[in-house]
């Protein structure tokens, strides 16, 4: 199966040719076929015109094609549900009077349909179903309005301790307003209110809540590679201002597994950092990726990518560095030799002398002393040796 490489991957490989190093030694020393540098910098000679070619970019007219293509697909799609939903009318006995017709386009519309598109399709005024689905207040819901200030107004006089019974009693002799206890009871419920004493709380029931907890406990010994990934996320500054570096460290053999460099931290940073190591290891179900509680990988979209790639997700104790200390160390030992040396003027300078240090120095080059002196690719095909010879 082809290798296949982060557009952040080529970019650098590519920046490295145009700074005017030699595409043979490029790709020895980031282990890339050299047809496939020489490919790249070709395609990139195209798309800036530097020489004749097929761009990577899709004509206006193409674009536009494609664009009018997806919307009769769509409009298509519209249609057959529609008939759908009519069909199912039908069936029941009932005739599809027009007050039916709105319900329909709510369910369309809630499928992803559009809602314009639908009353477009199905011969619905918009201002029809708006007002359908958003008509005018009625007594009912202005009386309760009313009463919802009454009854905050009469709890709060009485310094927030009248129950239910209390403020029913309280609207019929100060109001004259006879309420039901369980419209009371409705009110109090939605505006948070309670009497005293207030009724002991009963502990959440956390069974079955999908919930990431702490699988690694800082032991970080693995012994096979892809069993064990550390996360995290590092900024510097320059003169443009702060760049970031997220990087997907192998616990097993300290090797860079997938980095992404962004000027904002964002989680498509962290999902793109994940994405190049699943892509280059393709790890087995189960494997363990381990961060902190940072925002990026506490969120909905990275907790996705790891459960589609059949992983697991772990989070160390909030504040404590100590649970990630892998990567803690890594950044450390980037500070030292490369970052904290001198001043930098762009982001672009630093984002290529990082991309050097990681995939050139790092993972290649630089012995590393929990692993026997060696570097984390030269351990990892030692390994792989033993195996093979086995």
């Amino acid at each position: 199966m082809p290798r296949s490489y982060a557009s952040q991957f080529r970019a650098m490989v590519i920046e490295q040719v145009r700074n005017g190093r030699r595409v043979a030694d490029v790709a020895a020393s980031v282990e890339v076929p050299e047809a496939t540098v020489f490919r790249w910098v070709r395609q990139d000679k195209i798309d800036r015109g530097e020489i004749p070619g097929t761009q990577s970019q899709e004509s206006p007219q193409l674009r536009t094609a494609k664009r009018r293509i997806a919307e009769l697909e769509a409009e298509l799609a519209t249609v057959k549900r529609a008939s759908e939903l009519f069909a199912e009318g039908q069936r029941k006995g009932q005739v599809v009077r027009p007050k039916v017709v709105c319900p329909i386009v709510e369910t369309l519309a809630g499928e992803g349909h559009g809602t314009k598109r639908v009353c477009r399709i199905l011969g619905v005024p918009f201002s029809t179903f708006y007002y359908w689905r958003n008509p005018p207040t009625s007594a009912r819901a202005i009386r309760r309005a009313w009463l919802t200030d009454v009854i905050l107004q009469v709890h709060a006089a009485s310094h927030q301790t009248y129950g239910m019974r209390r403020i029913k009693a309280e609207l019929a002799d100060a109001y004259g307003q006879v309420v039901n206890k369980k419209l009371v009871r409705s009110i109090m419920r939605a505006q948070g209110l309670s009497g005293l004493p207030a009724r002991r709380r009963r502990k959440p029931n956390l069974a079955h809540k999908p919930t990431a907890e702490d699988l690694v406990n800082r032991d970080f010994r693995r012994d096979g590679p892809n069993q064990l990934w550390m996360t995290d996320i590092t900024e510097h500054p320059t003169r443009e201002g702060k760049l970031y570096c997220c990087v997907v460290l192998d616990a097993w053999s300290r090797k860079v597994v997938g980095w992404s460099i962004d000027r904002r931290p964002t989680a498509d940073m962290v999902n793109s950092a994940l994405g190049m190591a699943i892509d280059a290891r393709r790890p087995r179900e189960g494997a363990t990726v381990h961060s902190d509680h940072g925002s990026q990988f506490t969120s909905w979209t990275f907790s996705q990518r790891i459960r589609q790639a059949g992983l697991a997700q772990s989070l160390g104790t909030i504040g404590d560095a100590f649970d990630n200390a892998v990567v803690e160390s890594f950044w450390a030992r980037m500070q030292t030799e490369l970052l904290n040396r001198r001043k930098w003027r762009t982001r672009v300078e630093l984002s290529t002398e990082i991309f050097d240090w990681i995939e050139v120095f790092y993972n290649r080059v630089r012995r590393h002393s929990s692993i026997g002196m060696q570097s984390p690719t030269s351990f990892e095909k030692v390994h792989q040796q033993l195996i093979t010879a086995a």
